[in-house]
């Protein structure tokens, strides 16, 4: 008798048709569990300091609203009104304390100073409300656990 054939197959059947075995598929699982293992805390912590980056550049742009670039004519908040705003939310909504515009005297409230889209320039990366301090001069994020703070 010759060897057995299976239906719908040309050739004989031999041991390498039949497939995976266990010990081959648990080594497969084993060295997947493994290199996720290794992979998740490297992911996350480029996830932690993206976050810190985003929290950073969102805090340079608010202190540049507030005081002013380097260039002439963007004054910023402080240059514009003669102060630093009582709240972050004075860059985008003019407070009733402070007069409107004056070109010819380039003195009041020339806003908004910031993007306002969604209010997310009142919180970090993490959804925490910045700590905004005038007389420091300083905005804090503490969303991350660690404070990160800039002067201005």
């Amino acid at each position: 008798m010759g060897a057995l054939v299976r239906p719908g197959h040309d050739r004989p059947e031999s041991g390498r048709d039949r497939g995976f075995t266990l010990i081959e598929l648990v080594m497969v699982i084993v060295v997947l569990g493994i290199m996720a293992a290794v992979a998740i805390p490297v992911i996350g912590s480029f996830v932690v300091s993206s976050k810190q980056t985003a929290t950073k550049e969102e805090m340079r742009r608010l202190a540049r609203a507030i005081a002013g670039g380097d260039d002439a004519s963007d004054r910023g908040f402080e240059g514009d009104v003669g102060r630093p705003p009582s709240a972050l939310i004075d860059l985008v909504r003019k407070p009733d304390t402070i007069a409107v515009w004056n070109a010819f005297v380039h003195v009041g409230w020339n806003g908004p100073y910031i993007d306002s889209t969604g209010g997310e320039y009142l919180k970090d990366a993490w959804g925490s409300a910045y700590v905004y301090t005038p007389a420091a001069r300083t905005i804090e994020s503490t969303g991350s656990g660690t404070a990160i703070t800039i002067t201005f």
